[in-house]
């Protein structure tokens, strides 16, 4: 009688153990590294991607409509020419040194940023220059002008757009797929966004605090360069920690032949592709697999910077100096990082275990469809809500910021939580060559084009109908489209990632097989000689 509860409560506790924290024991050393990693890279973008929205917005003669101009102008050619030099360093560098060789530049620039660059903005700035373009060029060209008028601000921008593009998604995540097995992927993935959302409710923490200066300095520009020394130092810290690890990963962990098959390396650095950058672009056009991994990159890209240029007009009204935005926006990334665990912990990965890759991948752009469809709602008829607005007791304008927040929240754990762990699982069956190449395309051009093009379509529509407001209809609309093509690609992209996925596991099979048979024949021989000295 005593002994059926307790083999009873034994898979019981096993289900719900298996539920919260798939990870066996002995696998720990290798996935809290490689969690801490995830942790340091995600913690550094979400105070960069916070900062550099603050400088942009509440920059003098600057806002909203410098975002489309500096997304096509700025990010996009920088991220055109990393990708040219990152693919010929990978034909150059070993995969450890090519790491250093693309990570070590943005910590030197944000740290020499607040200690060097900004005290001397004043004198970097042309603003009388800028004054006098200003009077020769129309109201919607505004934005062209900032970037130039706040060119450091702009540069910070573009490298703290960078990062996400290339330390978070190019870096960790190619070192992720190249040290995770296909049988571990479905554990590691979804709890490795765990890690980044905890980034995101420290660092939201950290942001709010470093954007309070002001209560012990007074309310001034001095105040925001204090809040900046500790945020660029934060961001220098945790590179530097992020080196540091993936160098101890590399020295324990990938010597390990319980986490990594040395051999295995030993043939991917003989076949190591030697293919330029064009070779790259053909490489991407003519596979149909990597083709539609592209259009689910664009397709987020496009959709999410049509919203948020258009909520964040809305949010510098209500919070115009550079501390409260800050603030504003720490607190914005802590709920989205509460909000995002919660999806991992209790959608993400038992979504992508127990539905399947499509279901998993279809819901990050249905989440952008509704909640974008009723932010733009609000936004299209607020003149018609007067009543909606009287009775809860607030403006227009915080419940244009309200709505826009909540629409941002959901969309990003989406994404977090389902949208790069699926992207990134496509990514495991491929080979070698169409891993680095294609993924390098992808992930630092693809969403760089992806966001670029959102910025194309709202400078078209800033210069023709003169503020961002009057836009909202138009963009609803080319987002409902985007979104349309969005599912239709990955219902396809679903078809081939099975088949590849039954192949890889089909060869995977075939290998193992093999050399258990190579190992096997020894022996068997052995066994024949031994009763020859007997007789």
């Amino acid at each position: 009688m005593t002994d059926k509860p307790k083999t009873a409560e034994k898979p019981a506790f096993g289900k719900i153990r298996s539920f919260l924290w798939p990870i066996h024991n002995y696998e720990l050393k290798k996935f809290l590294p490689v969690l801490f990693l995830f942790f340091c890279i995600a913690f550094n973008y979400t105070i960069l991607r916070d900062t550099k929205d603050t400088l942009i917005m509440t920059a003098p003669k600057s806002g909203a409509e410098a975002i489309p101009f500096l997304k096509v102008y700025g990010v996009l050619p920088i991220a055109i020419v990393f990708m040219l030099i990152y693919s010929k360093l990978s034909n150059i560098l070993s995969k450890k040194h090519l790491f250093y060789a693309a990570m070590g530049p943005f910590v030197l620039f944000f740290a020499l940023f607040s200690t060097v660059i900004y005290p001397n903005r004043e004198a970097l700035h042309p603003h009388a220059f800028c004054d006098w373009l200003q009077n020769y060029l129309p109201t919607g060209m505004m934005g062209l002008v900032s970037i130039l008028r706040n060119w450091t601000y702009s540069a910070f921008y573009v490298m703290a757009e960078l990062w996400g593009s290339v330390c978070l998604s190019l870096l960790f995540w190619g070192f992720a797929n190249d040290i995770t097995k296909v049988s571990e992927s479905k554990r590691f993935y979804t709890l490795f966004g765990l890690g980044a959302n905890f980034s995101l409710i420290f660092a939201g923490a950290f942001i709010m605090w470093a954007s309070k200066a002001e209560r012990a300095v007074g309310l001034s520009a001095e105040a925001w360069q204090v809040s900046l020394y500790w945020l660029t130092g934060a961001v220098t810290l945790g590179g530097l920690a992020s080196i540091g690890i993936y160098s101890w990963i590399h020295k324990n962990v990938m010597t390990d032949p319980r986490f990594y098959d040395q051999n295995a390396q030993k043939k991917m650095k003989k076949s190591k592709p030697k293919l330029g950058i064009v070779d790259s672009f053909k490489m991407l056009t003519k596979s149909k697999y990597l083709g539609l991994i592209a259009v689910l990159v664009l397709s987020y890209g496009m959709c999410i910077n049509l919203i948020e240029v258009t909520w964040k007009s809305q949010l510098k009204l209500a919070y115009p100096t550079q501390g409260a935005y800050s603030a504003f926006m720490g607190q914005f990334s802590m709920t989205t990082g509460i909000v995002t665990m919660f999806m991992i912990m209790f959608v993400g990965g038992n979504c992508i275990r127990k539905m399947g890759w499509r279901f998993s991948a279809l819901l990050t752009p249905v989440m952008i469809l509704i909640t974008g469809g009723l932010f733009f709602t609000f936004m299209i008829f607020s003149d018609n809500l007067g009543g909606v607005v009287a009775m809860l007791g607030t403006s227009p304008l915080m419940l244009a910021v309200v709505f826009g927040m909540i629409q941002n929240i959901l969309s990003k754990s989406a994404k977090y939580s389902l949208f790069d762990p699926t992207k990134e699982m496509t990514y495991i069956p491929l080979d070698p060559e169409s891993k680095v190449k294609g993924k390098a395309a992808i992930d630092v051009v693809g969403a760089r084009m992806g966001k670029s093009g959102g910025a194309l379509i709202q400078q078209f529509m800033i210069v023709t109908l003169g503020s961002i407001a009057a836009m909202a209809p138009y963009v609803s609309v080319i987002i409902l489209a985007l979104i349309g093509f969005w599912i239709f690609s990955a219902f396809s992209l679903d078809k081939l990632f099975k088949k590849a996925m039954s192949d890889h596991d089909a060869k995977e099979a075939a290998d193992a097989k093999e050399e258990t048979s190579e190992e096997a024949t020894p022996t068997a021989s052995a066994t024949k000689e031994e009763p020859a000295p007997a007789s």
